[in-house]
């Protein structure tokens, strides 16, 4: 999300990126709120139902993918705006000049904030992607990866999410926290921000009651990632691991899933699921 700022344009107007300034930085900012961080509130709220009895978790992934086109759906409508919004946004940061230290008030403190987090949560997705899922859907390379985690599968979504999460103790778990919340100040900062870029709050009596809810609604975003990460990070995925396997026997009974599925964790299928 978009932080308002008189510095310079890093792009000289003779280039396509300075030609285009204003609709590439109206791009930027409404990608920062539809559809990226609305998917991250979705993905939190649904992250977050790890805490809920055995089950729950899973029954919302497998109505995830059970989405028909999903690769389509995840690259049209996250990935690549997500990747616009973050390199576009690197852009922006070459080219800014945080002012707070000469300066030292809220929204400046915010400016370097919001490009601070913005840097920290693109590190975190790109490194989050590739914990959880390794980048890349090949058997050879996933195995070269286990290691590092890599091993999440959508029809055992909590165990082997938790088993990503736990497999290098509190290192995991603390890089989580770190990107969690920066994710979250730099959704609900930018929400604000975006109402300014818009002209959606103009006056600064406006600006400030904004500020206000925006500050509530990143405080409760974050309490909600953070009891994701506890989850993920503090259940024994040997529970999760004897609801999911019900599961997947069901499914695979009932034809809705294939036995030799990839989305199933072949390391930890019960017999009834080798069938």
């Amino acid at each position: 999300m978009e932080q308002p700022s008189a510095s310079p344009s890093p792009a000289a107007d003779s280039t396509f990126l300075g030609r285009h300034e204003f609709l590439l930085r109206r791009l930027h900012s409404l990608s920062g709120i539809v559809p990226v961080g609305a998917y991250m509130v979705v993905h939190l709220l649904t992250n977050a139902t790890i805490n809920e009895p055995a089950g729950t978790y899973q029954r919302l992934v497998n109505q995830i993918h059970d989405l028909p086109m999903l690769p389509v759906i995840e690259w049209v409508f996250i990935f690549i705006p997500l990747l616009y919004h973050a390199l576009y946004g690197v852009l922006i940061i070459r080219g800014g000049l945080p002012n707070n230290s000469s300066y030292r008030y809220t929204h400046n403190t915010r400016y370097t904030l919001q490009r601070a987090t913005g840097m920290i949560a693109f590190v975190f997705i790109f490194w989050h992607v590739f914990h959880m899922h390794g980048w890349i859907h090949a058997d050879w390379w996933e195995r070269s990866v286990a290691g590092f985690g890599a091993m999440f599968r959508p029809y055992n979504a909590a165990s082997t999410g938790e088993m990503a999460m736990q497999a290098a103790g509190l290192i995991y778990p603390i890089l989580y926290v770190i990107g969690v919340l920066s994710c979250v100040f730099h959704l609900s900062n930018g929400i604000w921000t975006f109402g300014i870029t818009w002209g959606l709050w103009t006056t600064q009596a406006a600006q400030n009651r904004v500020l206000k809810v925006c500050d509530v609604f990143g405080v409760i975003l974050a309490l909600i990632g953070l009891s994701a990460v506890w989850g993920f990070a503090m259940k024994d995925p040997k529970q999760e691991k004897i609801v999911e396997d019900k599961m997947i026997r069901a499914r695979i009974e009932a034809g809705e899933i294939d036995p030799n599925s990839p989305k199933i964790y072949r390391e930890h299928k019960t017999e009834t699921v080798e069938r």
